[in-house]
């Protein structure tokens, strides 16, 4: 019998899990919004860098991944991302995973054979003058040169998915995982008419991607709000939306090709604008929320109080001492304002209350503090280094936890994005507002 290709579902949420103790309770998230009639998968993704912080491989997600279907009856899909991976780092994944986000942020730019470009720009004609979107009043236009200047930027890049994601079916055989292309990571975000070439670009390359991760215009920063022109993003968004509804059409590309935003975690301003078009377009989408979970494990340590509260300032004041070596690998995707951050001796003061408060981010509220959610979200080694002693209150605290990490998940990122904010019915029937700062 012939096994049918993987195919990634219109609704998917990225659901990072450093530790690998919170699967159940995001996984609980997926499950109250099936109960409103919703189907969002989850995916679980943990990037190479990630696991050699950690000191873990990607079997553990696999193995958390697992145990949390089994004991939560889930009877949707699910899958375990190999995320931001590459030719030198997808081999460790090609037995736990069936997901692979192929990052090539790091060829854009470099420079493409002339012939290569000749010939792309030669069969990709029919991309020159005016392209109309179906669902958008203003056409893309592109011109013979900015084909060209688009291919000699991109082609390498593209390239060099095509050769890992041949070297992954060559493992995992072709149908067999579902394969995104990601490019955010970059310094410039790409225009839709640049997305347009360049998925033109991944057809050429065949390269039969369910997902693509484009850099949008703004700040898309660890952990907090977006930060830039929400009008300007819903245009954008929406045109990168219709772009591959026409490249589906054009390229032969799978039908059920659809973006992925990365850094998608707590980018509340800009949910509304997803929604609507989403909505307007009947489209798909994959959010990315990743850390945000480790961030509702220390937020739920000092909920807890006690041993969980004092181990919860001593990461802070260990992340605080490091703040230097922990921003480094994330200085293009932070914005920290030193002046912003508590003296440690002023945390070790603080009150259950006081530190989940500052960490806690809900809009509006006013102890919110922005920064020192940014440095600890990238602050994860500590925790790290601490191995069972950190492992072991997550354990002892995980109803708590567990609480935090479903209302995050739920709430914050899966109503406003999905349910488009809607008034919901509890388990005990009762309606409540499904977007609400809780």
């Amino acid at each position: 019998m012939t096994r049918n290709p993987l195919m990634l579902d219109k609704y998917s949420i990225g659901v990072g899990d450093r530790f690998a103790h919170q699967a159940k309770a995001q996984l609980q998230a997926c499950i109250d919004a099936l109960h409103q009639g919703v189907e969002i998968i989850p995916v679980w993704n943990k990037s190479n860098r990630e696991h050699t912080i950690i000191g873990s491989e990607p079997e553990s997600v696999r193995r958390a991944a697992d145990a949390a279907v089994d004991a939560l009856g889930w009877h949707l899909p699910y899958y375990v991302d190999a995320d931001h991976i590459g030719a030198q780092t997808v081999d460790r994944f090609l037995s736990a995973c069936d997901f692979y986000t192929i990052d090539v942020a790091d060829f854009i730019g470099k420079p493409a054979l002339q012939a290569e470009v000749d010939a792309f720009v030669h069969s990709h004609r029919s991309l020159l003058g005016r392209v109309s979107l179906v669902g958008i009043d203003d056409s893309l236009t592109i011109t013979e040169e900015d084909l060209r200047t688009t291919a000699a930027k991109f082609l390498a890049a593209i390239k060099i998915a095509g050769e890992v994601y041949r070297k992954i079916a060559e493992t995992k055989g072709a149908g067999n995982f579902i394969a995104e292309v990601s490019m955010d990571e970059t310094d410039r975000a790409q225009s839709p008419a640049e997305l347009l070439i360049i998925l033109a670009a991944v057809a050429q390359e065949r390269i039969p991607i369910q997902t693509i991760a484009p850099k949008f215009s703004g700040r898309f920063n660890k952990g907090v709000d977006y930060v830039g022109d929400v009008a300007l993003f819903e245009q954008e968004f929406a045109l990168d939306v219709a772009a591959i509804a026409h490249a589906v059409e054009q390229f032969d590309l799978p039908r059920n090709l659809k973006l992925s935003v990365h850094s998608g975690s707590d980018k509340f301003s800009i949910y509304p604008a997803i929604h609507a078009t989403l909505t307007r377009f009947n489209a798909g989408v994959h959010l990315k929320t990743a850390g945000t979970t480790w961030l509702e494990e220390l937020i739920g340590l000092a909920e807890a109080g006690g041993d969980g509260l004092a181990l919860a300032k001593e990461i802070y004041a260990e992340a605080f001492a490091h703040r230097e070596e922990l921003c480094g690998p994330y200085a293009t995707v932070i914005d920290i304002q030193e002046e912003q951050l508590p003296s440690p001796q002023t945390v070790s003061t603080w009150s259950s209350e006081e530190f989940t408060s500052a960490l806690r981010h809900v809009p509006g509220r006013e102890h919110y503090n922005s920064s020192l959610r940014q440095l600890l979200h990238v602050g994860f080694k500590v925790a790290a280094k601490m191995g069972e002693r950190y492992l072991g209150l997550l354990e002892a605290n995980e109803e708590v936890i567990a609480r935090n990490v479903t209302e995050n998940l739920y709430r914050r990122h899966i109503v406003p994005v999905f349910l488009g904010g809607k008034r919901v019915t509890t388990a005990a029937g009762q309606l409540t507002s499904a977007g609400g700062n809780a």
